[in-house]
């Protein structure tokens, strides 16, 4: 032990004490939405804790002509998938629409074979109209987020929460126009990593997701 003070135990703990926050909010249909891997664990514990539909929503990373590391969007997951482009990026590199389209269904394809792997032929639930709860288990800088807000937003929800356990509130403050509220435990000064609030920062299994994803589905 390093005498350190951890804000939660591990992810179940982290979504329990998330889940008692969000229980003292009265919401529509509510379907929440984990990031896959990290999230997971902690989505379930609000889901549980209110009675909701869950799911996981993919974000998969559009790269460049010739630099597939360099994302130029993302395309986010869903019944509708969506396409969400960094458009200054997009300005400078000029990829043709040939190639984002191919890169989009190449991203999608690997989101179709991880869906797969998790909810075996279990299809997206359909967002449109409904309180969509985004739950991570934390955010450092938010790219991923942001793209998934943007993805959902076009799938029409009647309303869009954020809900973390930890984040810096610079990054909060970033993503506060991209959905109509957010959730967030702690947002300690200065942040560091998001594992370095957890006692127990395991890498999620896709054995793990599988499991509470079966569980939640009975």
């Amino acid at each position: 032990m390093d005498g350190r003070e951890f804000s939660f135990e591990n992810r179940r703990d982290a979504g329990r004490k998330l889940a008692g926050e969000l229980s003292r909010r009265d919401f529509d249909n509510p379907l929440i939405l984990a990031l896959p891997r990290g999230g997971v664990p902690v989505a379930y514990e609000v889901a549980k804790a209110l009675g909701a539909e869950m799911d996981l929503l993919f974000v998969k990373k559009l790269g460049a002509p010739g630099w597939p590391e360099y994302g130029i969007g993302a395309v986010v997951d869903g019944a509708s998938p969506q396409i969400v482009l960094t458009e200054e990026i997009v300005r400078q590199l000029k990829p043709g629409p040939e190639y984002v389209e191919a890169e989009m269904q190449r991203q999608l394809k690997e989101i179709a074979r991880r869906r797969a792997t998790y909810l075996g032929n279990s299809q997206p639930i359909e967002m449109e109209g409904r309180t969509v709860i985004i739950v991570d288990d934390g955010i450092a800088t938010g790219g991923t987020v942001r793209a998934a807000l943007k993805g959902v937003r076009k799938n029409k929800p009647r309303k869009i929460i954020l809900a973390v356990p930890v984040a810096p509130s610079s990054a909060l403050e970033e993503l506060r126009d991209e959905c109509d509220e957010i959730v967030c435990l702690s947002t300690p000064t200065p942040f560091g990593a998001v594992g370095s609030f957890y006692r127990d920062f395991d890498q999620t299994s896709d054995g793990e997701v599988v499991a509470l994803m079966a569980d939640k589905q009975l």
